[in-house]
């Protein structure tokens, strides 16, 4: 650019510097809006507009004394003369550069320069533009879009950006780059809990400690809550045992104990690492595979490291597609219900069903439970088909019940994210309104794992639920970690012993011991007792023995869908009367002796006295007869092979509890007989050889013996049934006093605004009740009847004012000119109606102006 010079003009001024320019020109240039400066070959400032101080804080004249290296401190002296050359040969050019302002503070410019001779002289023409706000916005954009906010960490995007560069990298110097997925499950709980505050200072405190086991160029990511990762990369090769020894000390530091604000917190972590490219073709991959360890890690238990494996990739994958198909599951009705019976086993029959959720994939075949409620559960899709389980279980019900077949219980069963809802009971209630089911006929279960999560709060809802006359069942108790003082608390009507702890007549007698402990308990908490997963009749055989109130289980019935269920229930379907052991049944007898002559000798002795005997030469064949068979008394040897006769009775008393146990020896091992004895495992002992009418006279005895305490037991059953039922009358007696002292209070409040609503009526009202007696009269009715209050508690026609006596025998409802004491009103009597009865009338007098 070349701007001519007129020297023939005497008159025209100069730019300060020495640089003469014509006024216009001079004028134009100072008053543009953008900043305008010329350098010369030297990088000294020639001129600067009036924008140019401005921007920069200087004063022009000051600004004109400056070099471009005051301004622009990065720009280098000895590089100067380079720039201008280029801009002489290349032509103009858009650059960026940071220009430092008086206050020391850089701002972005962007900067239009050109060559520009002026005067024969060379000189830089530039037009700056301030972008700083952009740029910070650009800036902003970018940590919104790269960095979390809370810990100041890459996040996702930005650590896969940063994973694809340490690829290649890797790649071209034939290394491996490791990455550690990490997830700390308890952030949300103490989010929850104790406050997002916390939390958040919780999340610095193990973002500053898992920083501290970086090791070169390796990068920390935060993804959210409790999840992060960690890239390991660094200029040797990352192998397995790199790997690991940095899993295991993120392990440590972030499993140490700390405290935050007097609270003292104990965290876990789950890892999973992932080695590229061994473990994943693509750099996009790693994470995912990673992630997939980690959920490897979480499977094995607690505070476990694991690696990539592409068997759990499948699993992953697996996963995966059921959470995809899930989404579309209820809206495409792939889901549906089976209905297990359950049993009760005092009478044999059908009280109950519990709603069973499955799933049929049209893709992916028949999908168990256990592998996709926890997806439900975990993505909240668990809401729509919980609710979608409850209709559909309650209209089924209501429906059997519209058929005529018996009143039986439907049991469902509630996640917990849905027994963390507010509205929950308001939710069952209108449920059940819509479907015309009684709410006696609902049970609802929840778990132990439930209950212990926000206790104060799922004790309200239950609650709730439980003043609808809902009954609530603790399902798959004894396998949790219940705080018995809590559960006395709650309004538990049945426990439900996990299938773990139903007994067989195989297994150790402590096992039965815990199921009679359980069983005790309950009851001693006014609470029945359902055992689940039933499937022999020795099992049942030890629950009835143990005194359980309730089955369910494949022993009686797998669980049904509704076409073949409702057979059972139209038949009515019911145990055996010997599998209750109500039938009329001999007196049984075993006899349990290792030799045959011994067994004989005692069956021709026995067999005069009616007794039913059945036999075993050994004590595992004895519990086999004692699972076949209901045995009074056990007469049994002292001194048999595998298992000697003391060895036998003392877990027979665990098993069958209510057997009389006897043993019949020549041998007096006195010690071990004497403990058994003490211990209740042996009511008599009898020598060999005997005597045969003092062996009738102890075996007739022992019967006697069971009899009285079998009748003992009976009365007890008995008095603990009425006693569960008082108990459950007692509680809906108790909500429904409640509910109607509520409603009471809710009335007293309506009748007193009613009432102060009628006396402050600008006209006279007067109230008559059913059988035509004046019970009410307001302010004005007194003052028209000359304050005469005595007319209340008078029959209407016993009142001497006949137009009143006329309104109340009509009670037509409609207008009536009448005069009452030489004053004209319209009138009307209107008949009060309540619960389809009359309860009286109400008498308005509405004065009628003079005209």
């Amino acid at each position: 650019m070349h701007v001519p010079f007129d020297h023939e003009r005497s008159n025209a001024p100069l730019l300060k510097g020495g640089l003469a320019a014509p006024n216009l020109q001079e004028f134009v240039l100072d008053r543009a809006p953008w900043p305008i400066v010329v350098i010369d070959t030297h990088g000294r400032l020639r001129y600067a507009n009036e924008a140019t101080a401005a921007m920069l804080g200087w004063p022009r004249e000051q600004l004109e004394t400056m070099s471009i290296f005051d301004i622009a401190p990065h720009r280098r002296p000895d590089m100067w003369a380079d720039s201008v050359h280029m801009l002489k040969q290349r032509g103009p050019l858009t650059l960026s550069s940071d220009w430092q302002t008086s206050k020391g503070e850089l701002l972005s410019l962007e900067l239009h320069a050109c060559f520009m001779p002026i005067a024969d002289m060379d000189h830089i023409l530039v037009f700056a533009r301030d972008v700083s706000a952009q740029q910070r916005a650009l800036e902003q954009a970018f940590r919104l879009a790269h960095i979390d906010e809370l810990t100041g960490l890459p996040n996702r995007k930005m650590l896969q950006d940063r994973i694809d560069k340490e690829a290649l990298l890797a790649i071209q110097e034939n290394r491996r780059i490791g990455l550690l997925a990490v997830e700390i499950k308890e952030i949300r709980h103490i989010n929850e809990s104790l406050g997002y505050a916390l939390g958040d200072q919780l999340l610095m405190t193990l973002t500053r400690r898992m920083s501290s086991c970086l090791r070169g160029s390796s990068v920390l990511a935060h993804f959210g809550e409790g999840e992060f990762a960690l890239l390991l990369a660094q200029d040797s090769d990352v192998d397995d045992d790199v790997a690991l020894q940095v899993g295991r000390q993120i392990r440590d530091v972030l499993t140490t104990p700390l405290r935050l604000e007097h609270q003292n917190i104990q965290l876990t972590c789950d890892i999973g690492i992932a080695i590229f490219p061994q473990d994943a073709r693509e750099p996009g991959h790693v994470l995912r595979q990673a992630q997939v360890a980690m959920r490897l890690a979480t499977a094995q238990g607690i505070n476990q490291i694991s690696f990539y494996t592409p068997e759990a990739n499948a699993r992953a994958s697996a996963q995966q597609a059921r959470e995809a198909a899930l989404h579309h599951a209820l809206e495409r009705g792939e889901l549906f219900l089976l209905y297990q019976p359950q049993i009760d086993l005092k009478t044999g029959q059908i009280v109950g069903v519990e709603a069973l959720l499955r799933w049929r994939s049209p893709v992916l075949g028949d999908v168990p439970p256990d592998a996709f409620i926890p997806i439900a559960e975990c993505t909240g899709l668990i809401l729509p088909i919980n609710n979608w389980v409850l209709k559909s279980a309650c209209e089924a019900a209501a429906r059997w019940r519209q058929m005529g077949l018996p009143a039986i219980q439907m049991a469902i069963n509630l996640s917990p994210r849905q027994l963390r809802q507010p509205d929950l009971a308001s939710t069952i209630q209108t449920i059940l309104m819509q479907s015309g089911l009684p709410p006696q006929q609902l049970s609802i279960e929840v778990t132990e794992g439930m209950l212990m999560d926000n206790l104060e709060q799922v004790s309200k809802t239950l609650a709730d639920i439980r003043s609808i006359g809902i009954d609530i069942s603790l399902d798959g108790f004894g396998t949790g970690c219940s705080n018995l003082s809590s559960l006395r608390n709650l309004p538990i009507n049945v426990i439900k012993v996990d299938r773990s702890l139903v007994p067989d007549v195989t297994a150790a007698a402590r096992d039965v011991s815990i199921t009679r402990a359980i069983i005790n308990m309950a009851h001693s908490m006014q609470t029945k007792v359902m055992a689940v997963g039933v499937e022999s009749e020795g099992e049942l055989a030890l629950l009835q023995a143990n005194r359980c109130d309730l089955m369910q289980g494949n022993f009686f019935s797998k669980p049904l869908p509704e076409e073949e269920l409702l057979p059972l229930l139209r038949d009515g379907k019911h145990l055996p009367s010997e599998a209750l052991g109500h039938q009329a049944r001999q007196r049984t007898l075993l006899l349990v002796d290792d030799e045959d002559n011994i067994v004989s000798a005692l069956k021709r002795l026995l067999r005069r006295d009616g007794y039913n005997i059945v036999t075993a030469n050994s004590g595992a064949q004895g519990l086999q007869r004692l699972a076949e068979h209901q045995v009074d008394v056990i007469v049994s040897d002292q001194r048999m092979p595998g298992m000697t006769g003391v060895e036998f009775l003392r877990q027979t008393k665990e098993l069958y509890p209510q057997t009389i146990r006897l043993v019949l020896s020549g041998y007096t091992e006195l010690q071990s007989i004497t403990d058994a004895i003490n211990e209740g495992a042996i009511y008599k002992f009898l020598t060999k050889p005997w005597d045969d009418e003092r062996v009738r006279a102890h075996i007739k005895e022992a019967f006697e013996q069971k009899e009285m305490a079998d009748e003992n037991r009976r009365l007890d059953r008995e008095v603990q049934q009425a006693n569960l039922e008082l108990a459950d009358v007692n509680r809906r007696l108790k909500a429904l006093l409640a509910t109607q002292s509520e409603r009471i209070l809710k009335e007293e409040a309506s009748l007193e605004i009613a009432r102060d609503a009628l006396e402050n009526i600008p006209c006279p009202v007067v109230g008559i009740d059913q059988e035509g007696m004046v019970s009410f009269m307001n302010s004005d009715a007194d003052l028209l009847f000359d304050g005469a209050a005595v007319l209340l508690g008078m029959h209407i026609d016993d009142v001497s004012c006949p137009p009143l006596t006329r309104l109340w025998q009509t009670q037509d409802g409609c207008h009536h000119d009448i005069e009452v004491h030489g004053r004209a009103y319209r009138a009307v009597c209107r008949a009060m109606k309540g619960d389809a009865h009359s309860r009286g009338a109400l008498m308005v007098l509405m004065p009628i102006a003079d005209c």
